[in-house]
């Protein structure tokens, strides 16, 4: 698997994402109850709860897919919260998916060159007037998403189908295209569900690889071991409220954290 440096783009990575008292109800259930905390610049942040705590809800309400009743989100002081999908990806916060959502009928590196933004050749008189242009520019984009490709282990599946390979590949094509969208932030749904051990290790050293370089992430996971090892911070949340936060040797040994997640047993 490569070392070298992967292009990530001229952006300067920060990706500071602060929720501010965020709530949202769905008729009379309040899904996200005054939440409030920060995914620090350059950290992993894990955000773990039972079934039902809200923090799918939060996810959609960060990315834009939701709206907020009340309460702010803000990406590096810019507030984000309102936005559409599409505005909040341009702002830099990228997402995946628990279930993977690849274009099945197109092959790995077609899926991860679909992500830029404006490109010129999407204007069809630009291929008349401009054709260097737009050679220049899909060549830079084809050598850009190759080297993901590589950094995400799957130069040995780019030829194929994304809907014909596994489903851990599957989640590495998403953070693959999510890469190629030059992120501040990446929030990760579930990254280790339903992946074998091997294509995990391999999620998880990506995961760090990035961080070493910056890079900031919010994830989800259900996977205790995962979280507690990879996360500087972990966020609990149960019945759409954070009940703990911190550093996660201590919010496994928390009282509230071990009734209300871990079922009593602080394993």
């Amino acid at each position: 698997m490569s070392k070298e440096p992967l292009p990530l783009g001229g952006r300067r990575i920060s990706g500071r994402l602060d929720i501010r008292n965020a709530a949202r109800s769905f008729n009379a259930v309040r899904a996200v109850d005054g939440v409030s905390f920060t995914a620090e610049p350059g950290r992993i942040t894990g955000l773990i709860g039972p079934n039902g705590a809200g923090k799918t809800t939060l996810f959609n309400a960060i990315a834009g897919e939701l709206g907020v009743d009340s309460g702010e989100i803000a990406l590096d002081g810019e507030r984000i919260d309102g936005l559409s999908p599409y505005r909040v990806f341009s702002k830099g916060l990228a997402r995946t998916f628990q279930i993977p959502r690849p274009f099945g009928g197109m092959t790995v590196l077609e899926n991860v060159m679909l992500v830029p933004a404006s490109q010129h050749g999407e204007r069809f008189w630009n291929t008349w007037f401009r054709p260097g242009l737009v050679a220049r520019e899909e060549k830079a984009n084809l050598g850009k998403a190759r080297a993901i490709i590589e950094f995400c282990g799957l130069s040995p599946v780019e030829k194929q189908l994304a809907g014909a390979i596994s489903g851990g590949q599957q989640k590495l094509v998403e953070l693959a295209r999510a890469l190629m969208a030059d992120p501040r932030i990446i929030l990760l749904d579930e990254p280790g569900a339903g992946v074998n051990p091997a294509l995990l290790d391999t999620i998880v050293d990506r995961i760090v690889e990035l961080n070493k370089r910056g890079m900031t992430f919010l994830i989800i996971e259900h996977n205790m071991d995962f979280i507690m090892s990879l996360c500087d911070k972990v966020v609990v949340m149960a019945a759409g409220k954070v009940i703990a936060e911190g550093l996660p040797e201590h919010v496994r040994a928390d009282q509230m954290v071990v009734d209300a997640y871990l079922g009593g047993a602080a394993a």
